[in-house]
């Protein structure tokens, strides 16, 4: 396999393992302040991965503990706990990631590992922002069908959705275990996206997977988001609801974290496409900004734990009461249901009197 081919570039070099890096062009930097950037980015990146690490296991660890062995089932436990479940692997995965930075960008673990770290970071974030517009629907269908949600809305049901779920995850992010490849370059072995030796069809698949990711993991996504909490809200103003829902802010946290995290991701993404078209000032913008929107993202991963218990509770209270406490009201059902419910009630009795 020729450079050409190849293109590790300095930027490409400190672009985290899983990101898909454009592969098509021959453009790279011979800049020495160049080299001492990339070195800042790289022990950047490094100490957010371990951030991330210690505080993702321990955190997603925790809420994977109470919320599947210590809580009673409910339909919302069931999200929650495969929100976590899809954090935790990811970042319990992490080491291989800080092991490439800290090894100067070597991969020393195999071609199957190399596939299997990638393919992992997207299912993450297939997983994750499909359970969070499921998650959307589920509310508007509690708010908008109280009564069906009575008789139907199960964590059974909720289990065979989430399965679901993770299938269409792991198929979304099968084009990152084809693709991901090893190679020897400069003495070391390097983990990458091998798209094709044709640099016109390897530009043509970065460019497709690029879109179809943002369109799948964002634009469909946070349309639904949107669709169904902007219907949420004008039903709960039209019924006068003054429902203080701890679950219901905690999903919205949860959901404006993820996007926070992921949409700078998105946009370096695709203007990763753009790189090495003699624009020295937007490569250089690209070079900076892909590992910093990269790190952003990996916090995602270790921060709802962190939401969970400052929204679960006031802050005095918070400690002043278990962790099993915390979790039970962060997680307990919406009382916007109870309230619709009661509503239809009422309405029903009138109209038999």
């Amino acid at each position: 396999m020729n450079y050409s081919t190849y293109n590790v570039t300095l930027q490409e070099e400190t672009t985290i393992p899983w990101t898909s890096v454009d592969t098509s062009t021959d453009y790279y930097y011979e800049d020495e302040g160049l080299s001492h950037v990339s070195d800042i980015l790289s022990q950047f990146s490094m100490v957010i991965y371990s951030f991330a690490f210690v505080l993702g296991t321990v955190g997603n660890g925790l809420v994977i503990f109470f919320t599947g062995f210590m809580m009673k089932r409910t339909v919302n436990v069931v999200w929650f706990l495969n929100l976590a479940i899809a954090d935790f692997i990811f970042t319990f995965f992490l080491p291989l990631s800080i092991s490439y930075v800290a090894l100067n960008f070597h991969w020393p673990f195999g071609n199957f590992m190399c596939k299997l770290n990638s393919t992992i970071a997207f299912v993450n974030l297939y997983a994750s922002v499909f359970l969070l517009t499921v998650i959307s629907i589920d509310r508007f269908i509690s708010v908008m069908f109280p009564v069906w949600c009575q008789n139907h809305r199960t964590p059974r049901l909720a289990s065979f959705v989430a399965i679901g779920v993770w299938i269409l995850a792991c198929i979304f992010s099968l084009p990152y275990f084809i693709f991901r490849d090893t190679d020897a370059y400069n003495d070391a072995v390097v983990c990458f996206n091998n798209f094709h030796e044709d640099k016109n069809i390897a530009f043509s698949r970065h460019k497709i997977t690029v879109v179809v990711r943002f369109i799948a993991s964002f634009l469909i996504p946070f349309s639904v988001i949107i669709f169904c909490y902007s219907v949420i809200l004008l039903r709960i103003k039209r019924n006068h609801m003054t429902t203080s829902s701890k679950p219901f802010k905690i999903i919205l946290a949860v959901i404006i974290s993820f996007f926070v995290c992921w949409v700078p991701y998105h946009i370096f993404s695709f203007m990763e496409l753009f790189v090495g078209h003699d624009n020295f000032r937007f490569d250089y913008i690209v070079f900076v900004g892909t590992p910093l929107t990269s790190s952003l993202a990996f916090i995602n991963s270790c921060i709802n734990p962190i939401l969970y218990v400052f929204m679960g509770r006031d802050f005095k209270q918070k400690f002043q009461s278990s962790i099993r406490s915390i979790f039970e009201r962060a997680f307990s059902e919406d009382s916007v249901q109870a309230d619709l419910r009661s509503k239809t009630k009422s309405t029903s009795d009138s109209q038999l009197v």
